[in-house]
């Protein structure tokens, strides 16, 4: 068995951002790009096969491959089905139908060769396809992640380090709930190197943020992207790549991701995003973190949407 292996299920841009933003990370040993276009995999897999000859790359195997390469894998990522596209109505949830059978039809490829290798859900909508492969195929709940809110978290922090000029590493708060329009930010947590973010204002002789802003801007980053470039890929790379170096190191990070819920924080067969801690495992652990009446509120009927689009795939 190669340590390390990763395979990539899907060739478009947002799998090949992955793949580099993978081989970047120095942390995998071979990279498996699966598609059904087997000569885009190929161009993309040789393309950045090439770039380890440089002295920056790593010496990792990169090459197209097919679903049995599953069976010694470590890590998979989903990346495959359509994606929103500039014209169309600016919803992940559009895509509930077709990226439904995607995921199912994936899935049942996945488990002919493993139940053991951690899958990492990229495709919209996430929280959705998450549910979907958690409960319908008798695969280890822990082992499936669904990337969620980890990129809005990271938006959110850049906004506000941005503002108040601090490294955004340094900003601490989620993003949590649905990964599309009815996500929240726990700001009774938020903030900056320990000082609460109602706090900074003063603290670094600037005018109070204005929080519905900061969450409209959030929300609407991606489908801004997509407005100007005619897709998105780079940001969501990032965030595989962040839950692959928690797995990889085992770090027991605390990371947003997408999981089914079994009653925490009162919340019962539904995924959304709530912090977890990730490490070689998947999910370790679920963590109820303290949240305000109001934040508990937000969560809840976050969850209730979500789960009202769960019901349109069953009816």
């Amino acid at each position: 068995m190669i340590k390390h292996k990763v395979c990539i299920i899907g060739a478009g841009m947002v799998g090949s951002a992955t793949m580099m933003a993978i081989l970047n990370s120095g942390l995998i040993a071979e990279i498996v790009l699966i598609d059904q276009n087997e000569e885009k995999a190929e161009g993309e897999a040789l393309d950045a096969f090439h770039t380890t000859s440089f002295s920056y790359v790593p010496n990792v195997y990169i090459r197209r491959g097919s679903y049995e390469d599953c069976k010694d894998s470590q890590m998979i990522v989903m990346c495959a089905g359509p994606s929103v596209k500039p014209g169309q109505k600016l919803d992940r949830r559009i895509l509930i139908e077709t990226n439904t059978h995607v995921t199912r039809s994936v899935m049942k490829e996945i488990i002919r060769y493993t139940r053991e290798a951690i899958i990492l859900f990229v495709s919209n909508p996430v929280d959705i396809l998450t549910y979907v492969a958690q409960k319908e195929f008798d695969y280890p709940q822990h082992k499936i992640i669904g990337t969620g809110t980890l990129l809005d978290t990271a938006r959110m922090r850049r906004i506000i380090g941005e503002y108040f000029l601090v490294d955004t590493k340094n900003v601490h708060g989620y993003v949590l709930g649905e990964h599309g329009e009815s996500a929240f930010i726990t700001w009774s947590l938020c903030n900056l190197g320990g000082i609460p973010i109602d706090a900074c204002a003063k603290k670094f002789n600037k005018a109070p943020i204005d929080k519905a802003q900061i969450l409209r801007d959030v929300k609407q980053a991606g489908m801004k992207i997509l407005l100007a470039k005619g897709y998105t890929n780079y940001g969501v790379a990032q965030s595989v790549a962040r839950i692959m170096k928690a797995i990889s190191l085992n770090e027991l990070s605390i990371l947003p991701v997408a999981t089914t819920l079994s009653g925490e924080y009162g919340i019962h067969d539904v995924a959304v995003s709530v912090p977890c801690i990730i490490g070689q495992e998947g999910i370790h652990e679920i963590l109820d973190i303290p949240l305000t009446e109001t934040e508990k509120s937000q969560l809840v009927d976050s969850a209730a949407s979500v789960k009202s689009m769960i019901k349109t795939i069953y009816s």
